[in-house]
């Protein structure tokens, strides 16, 4: 099995991050915006097509500020995705201006219930996945030293 790329947005707007709503059996858990790379599509084509298939908007894509690298034997979930290695591209992005049609988008994620504000003073409250990144999406907020690199984590 390959390497899997994917990009993801991370969308700040008035101290709150926005995320995609999901749930399963210990409650509802959030993820960034994005997903896989198709073959012949640039990390930015993709991005833009996952944000319309996922939350209905358009967005505007600025700088690359976060690398996640995911390999799934190193994890807790490695009875069910052990095969997995997965490069998570992660960048900072806004709504396009005028675009208000904010929801669940064309074809959203498989138990995708709805897209979500969470408020930054509160990130660390909430299952955010992967979770070592709501801190350095607060550090970054506040503009902390953070590295573009973090490794293999969950």
């Amino acid at each position: 099995m390959g390497i899997r790329n994917s990009a993801k947005a991370i969308i700040i707007q008035e101290a709150q991050l926005l995320a995609i709503k999901k749930q399963d059996q210990d409650g509802y858990y959030y993820i960034l915006p994005g997903g896989g790379q198709e073959f012949g599509e640039t990390l930015h084509q993709t991005l833009k097509r996952e944000c319309i298939e996922e939350i209905n908007v358009a967005v505007e894509i600025g700088d690359l500020i976060f690398i996640r690298e995911y390999i799934g034997k190193n994890h807790e979930h490695y009875e069910f995705d052990s095969e997995a290695h997965r490069m998570n591209y992660m960048f900072l992005c806004r709504i396009a201006e005028g675009d208000t049609n904010l929801g669940n988008g064309t074809a959203p994620d498989d138990g995708q219930i709805g897209v979500e504000w969470l408020p930054l003073s509160e990130l660390l409250n909430y299952r955010l996945y992967p979770q070592t990144l709501r801190k350095y999406i607060i550090d970054y907020n506040e503009g902390k030293e953070a590295p573009v690199y973090l490794g293999d984590l969950n």
